[in-house]
């Protein structure tokens, strides 16, 4: 299978997420991964740019009623860089999650810039 999209996990932001959760929730966050790693037009029901933001994209995952979202940004084009993750309790993204993952995109591109 040939992969359109290669996904990273920067640091622990996302794992940390990942690993709390049943494991139905993690099978689903797998699907939507993969979905974004092989399709060439994901649909924005699983990949939306966040509006107001320069380069964060939310993941967008629904399991049983709940919703949950990675916070991602890109790096050369088809990489994607997992960010923080929440359960996303109300309609909007909470502000200090997006502050978190602007935080973790410009330490992410410090540290590219350092190497």
């Amino acid at each position: 299978m040939e992969f359109v999209r290669q996904i990273i996990a920067y640091k622990n932001y996302f794992l940390d997420f990942y690993t709390k959760q049943p494991d139905n929730v993690q099978a689903k966050i797998e699907w939507t991964l993969n979905l974004i790693r092989v399709t060439k037009q994901v649909p924005v029901k699983y990949f939306k740019h966040l509006e107001g933001t320069k380069g964060l994209y939310e993941i967008r995952v629904e399991f049983r009623g709940s919703i949950y979202r990675i916070l991602s940004f890109f790096d050369k084009g088809n990489l994607v860089v997992l960010g923080n993750a929440f359960q996303k309790k109300t309609q909007k993204t909470p502000k200090k999650e997006i502050e978190k993952a602007i935080k973790i995109m410009e330490e992410y591109s410090n540290e590219k810039e350092r190497k």
